[in-house]
């Protein structure tokens, strides 16, 4: 079981989504990642994946892992904003420690 711990960026993000269904999805998709299938999802460079939800707009999650199990979402965003998105989430993740547990 894997754990997964959010940014305050990422829950505001999550938080401000309108859409009902899309933040189901989500949830569901995060549930999923717990138990270690993390579905779609690509390295987009410097130690950053991207976990990509194929609805609406295309939906991104970026996370990095820590340690043996502890994955750290960093923000969340959809295809329009991808490459700024990249971006933002590799910086941050290069300001975390090298090793971060719950």
């Amino acid at each position: 079981m894997n754990i997964i711990l959010k940014s305050d960026k990422f829950d505001d993000w999550l938080s401000n989504l309108r859409d009902k269904k899309a933040k189901a999805k989500i949830a569901l998709r995060l549930g999923r990642a717990e138990q270690g299938n993390f579905g779609d999802c690509e390295p987009v460079g410097e130690g950053v994946s991207e976990m990509r939800i194929h609805y609406g707009p295309g939906y991104r999650l970026y996370f990095t892992r820590r340690g043996d199990v502890v994955y750290l979402l960093l923000l969340g965003g959809d295809k329009s904003t991808q490459q700024t998105d990249i971006k933002r989430a590799i910086e941050m993740a290069n300001n975390l420690p090298k090793e971060s547990t719950p």
